[in-house]
């Protein structure tokens, strides 16, 4: 188990009598469904279906709390405030201290964010902390997604509800799950060696020398690196071997172990 510190994160409460309407089709969470005390991860698309944040929207009462990284806090609710020209919505930063518990890589994704300290929480850059991110495939803003990222590139996929309605950015989305036609995903990867890999470093597939690059990397146990990075859709079989700065590294679909 590791409780892992959100203090520095971005918390806004979000009220007012459109408050469910306005998210629901703001965001790729399906708002509606969400009872209380229940909250689930998802994203802000641009119309094109690119992700502008990532966020965490959980409801309390007739509250809702949009969470996301302390890097994406202005961003996100200047696209909340963009976004509300009619609509009777308010938004009220929060502050405090915060954590998250994850008991291992499954919870990673599901652990809720819970207001006040904890004796035991540690930075979320504890290389503890960083090997669960990881192996879950958390993504990590400006690293493993940004706004040339579609959600279904991403584990945001398994996150997508393909019947909650419209929202901004459904079309591309909508589209490409119909068609299956993904170029990319993020996967993971063991690469051989205990070595930081270079930023970005390219991803070597014997079908395809470019097939991709590296996004985030952690030191592994037993002198491996685990790693995140995007794969073309020729090379990202799960089993697959392949090249990573001149070491040997493979392929797994995320989450990949514990």
């Amino acid at each position: 188990m590791i409780v892992v510190d959100r203090s520095t994160w971005g918390s806004l409460r979000v009220t007012g009598g459109d408050r469910v309407r306005f998210l629901q089709g703001l965001t790729t969470i399906n708002v509606e469904a969400l009872g209380d005390g229940a909250h689930a991860w998802g994203a802000i698309l641009n119309p094109k279906g690119r992700v502008l944040s990532v966020v965490n929207i959980a409801r309390s009462g007739d509250t809702f709390i949009v969470a996301c990284e302390a890097s994406l806090t202005a961003k996100t609710r200047a696209l909340l405030e963009k976004y509300a020209v009619m609509d009777d919505v308010t938004f009220e930063p929060q502050a405090g201290p915060s954590h998250q518990t994850w008991h291992d890589v499954g919870s990673v994704w599901t652990a809720p964010i819970v207001a006040g300290d904890h004796p035991h929480a540690v930075p979320e850059a504890e290389i503890a902390a960083e090997r669960l991110r990881v192996h879950a495939g958390f993504l990590r803003y400006g690293c493993d997604v940004d706004e040339d990222h579609f959600p279904f590139e991403t584990p945001l996929v398994k996150l997508l509800d393909y019947g909650k309605g419209c929202y901004v950015g459904q079309e591309p989305v909508f589209r490409v799950h119909a068609q299956g036609n993904s170029a990319r995903l993020l996967r993971g990867f063991v690469v051989e060696g205990g070595e930081p890999l270079p930023e970005h470093a390219p991803i070597k597939h014997p079908a395809k020398d470019n097939a991709g690059a590296v996004t985030s990397q952690v030191l592994g146990d037993g002198g491996t690196t685990l790693a995140l990075g995007y794969m073309h859709r020729t090379a990202w079989e799960p089993g697959s071997i392949v090249e990573i700065d001149g070491r040997r590294a493979t392929v797994f679909e995320l989450p990949f172990g514990s």
